[in-house]
């Protein structure tokens, strides 16, 4: 037994409170090593005859990576104070594991044991319900649509008469989004994120002059709230984006510091290094990145703080809107987020917070700042194994599964999954163009816990690169949109809100990773309700084996609508970029 691989800590994806009631605990081994586990516990105050009383309960093993083996259990404190070790053991030694080290038996001193000292309500993460289930639709405002040419900007283009570069107009606006709200309420969508919306001169609308008005060229405010109302009148939620990390260039208070520089009242609200503001050869005050035109905010300014939480507050007050996604969101200071989350949880409660963060975000999602973070991890594994073609079946279930335990599993319950956003090439471009490739993405994202997102025009199959070639005007003549993709993932959505073990409902778990023909079959479970998808990601027909997975059960080809009828084998001929998607009911004759 290699005991220093074997690690547990009383803290976030370890130990946390599920809801009000329950504790998930989570212990890490190495893999393949330990045939038992076992989790000790009990309240800490439980005494007997002088023993403390514990219970012993086995943990499953929930997944599986490279390197290690993952076990996970649920527990309710019997008065939401616990102690607890673990009872572990292969085929020659078993082991007590506490949080003072191992032992041959376990200890009689509760002070020996992990400990979960109370669960408050308070503390438990608790992304809004409604989030878990949405499927949302990123929208780059400037090139959805362009509903009303009295507001286009000088210079605006014919629609997709040029390429996307990062200065060119072509009008795209509300009365756009509007005008096409057909489009998305048959395709399947619950909710929109849109790209910035605020006085801003680019086209992209990430460097803010006026955070309190509407960008002329996307309307007026009356139309952005008839928009809002449009949406939710179709079942569908708002999300705005906020750049709350650094302004415009030509922000008001900015360009009173270019005029007066350290003499500026509004000096503190930015990270100034010299007395006045030099832009070339390279910034000399903290930016976005190295842009100069994008100038730092410095959030922990009482001033700062104040303008901003108001801009947060006014747009969900007046017009209603559900979700704020934040830009930048790991270069902003914490307590400026907990701060942000108290101000708009105090006016609606179940309002969506999303970060933009694209590594580890557990710091934020502790329950006291986000509600979500843009699942990047997921992006990269999925594109890696099915659009690229980068890694074998085996390493991308390890991929997930450890992406999976990464986060509680309340967290993953909200995490926003995309295959691609403004930021990325699209998908059909990610895939050489291959459309069969797109569709196992969307099966595997639609099947995947969380909430996922569908950037505009890849559901009819739009093609572009980098930033700006995924920034091009959506098509809108059906004789050039791909209406059969269209369709797929228009079954898939209705597949996801049909059955909830489909969607975030439903428990992941591998059950083949071949790295040697790459079939990957997965199963989504939820108590009696079992899917089983089986995926064929290459360019052959290929067979595989399902019989061990469905003796003893009946099958429902769910895709297709109907039951499937076999013998004492099943096997299963998949075409290439194939899949199948059946239900599993256990036999009751």
């Amino acid at each position: 037994m290699l005991l220093e691989a074997i690690f547990h800590q009383p803290t976030d994806t370890y130990a946390y409170a599920y809801h009000q009631k329950a504790l998930h605990i989570r212990l890490r081994a190495k893999k393949g090593d330990l045939t038992n586990v076992y989790l000790l516990y009990g309240d800490p105050y439980d005494w007997n005859s002088g023993r403390w009383q514990y219970t012993k309960k086995e943990m499953r093993l929930s997944g599986s990576d490279e390197y290690f083996d993952y076990y996970m259990i649920e527990v309710t404190p019997p008065f939401r104070r616990l102690r607890y070790g673990f009872d572990v053991s292969d085929e020659k030694e078993r082991y007590i594991y506490t949080e003072k080290g191992f032992y041959k038996k376990a200890p009689e001193d509760t002070a020996y044991y992990f400990c979960f000292p109370f669960l408050h309500q308070a503390d438990v993460f608790k992304a809004p319900e409604w989030s878990k289930d949405t499927v949302w639709y990123q929208i780059f405002p400037e090139r959805f649509a362009n509903g009303d040419a009295k507001n286009d900007p000088e210079g605006t283009l014919a629609w997709g008469s040029a390429e996307p570069t990062p200065a060119n107009f072509f009008g795209g606006d509300f009365q756009g989004v509007i005008d096409h709200i057909d489009h998305l309420v048959q395709l399947g969508v619950t909710g929109i994120y849109f790209t910035p919306i605020f006085k801003a001169s680019s086209n992209h609308k990430y460097d803010t002059i006026d955070y309190m008005e509407i960008d002329p060229q996307f309307g007026d405010k009356a139309t952005f709230r008839r928009m809002v109302d449009v949406c939710h009148q179709n079942g569908i939620k708002v999300m705005l984006d906020a750049v709350f990390n650094h302004t415009g260039f030509h922000f008001p208070p900015f360009q009173d510091v270019v005029k007066n520089g350290k003499n500026s009242p509004y000096a503190g609200w930015f990270h100034l290094w010299e007395e006045s503001v030099q832009t070339k050869p390279n910034p000399n005050y903290d930016t976005f990145a190295f842009e100069p035109r994008m100038p730092k905010l410095n959030t922990s300014h009482p001033e700062v703080k104040s303008y901003l939480l108001s801009v947060a507050r006014y747009w969900v007050e007046e017009f209603d809107i559900d979700g704020w996604r934040l830009d930048v969101a790991n270069e902003v200071d914490h307590a400026f987020w907990r701060d942000f989350r108290n101000e708009v949880k105090s006016i609606k409660p179940d309002l969506y917070i999303l970060g933009e963060i694209w590594h580890d975000a557990q710091p934020w999602l502790r329950g006291d700042q986000f509600d979500s973070v843009m699942n990047y991890p997921f992006t990269a594994a999925v594109t890696d194994f099915f659009a690229k073609g980068a890694m074998r079946a085996d390493s991308f279930a390890s991929a997930i599964t450890r992406i999976l335990h990464s986060y509680p599993e309340n967290v993953n319950e909200a995490l926003f999954n995309l295959l691609g956003s403004h930021d990325t090439p699209r998908i059909l471009t990610l895939c050489g163009e291959n459309k069969e490739k797109v569709k196992l993405l969307y099966l595997f994202m639609l099947s995947y816990p969380g909430s996922p997102c569908i950037y505009y025009g890849d559901e009819i199959g739009m093609t572009g690169g980098q930033d700006p070639g995924c920034r091009e005007c959506m098509i809108w003549e059906k004789d050039k949109q791909d209406l059969d993709l269209f369709e797929h993932i228009k079954k898939l959505i209705e597949l996801r809100k049909t059955y909830h073990a489909f969607g975030t409902g439903g428990k992941l778990s591998f059950l083949e990773a071949d790295p040697a023909t790459n079939l990957l079959v997965y199963e989504k479970k939820i108590s009696d309700e079992a899917i089983i998808i089986a995926m064929n990601p290459c360019e052959k027909s290929q067979s595989i084996d399902l019989t061990q997975f469905v003796t003893n059960h009946t099958v429902t080809d769910l895709w297709n609508n109907r039951s499937i009828e076999f013998g004492s084998s099943f096997q299963l001929q998949l075409p290439a970029y194939g899949f199948a998607i059946y239900m599993i009911h256990k036999r009751t004759d």
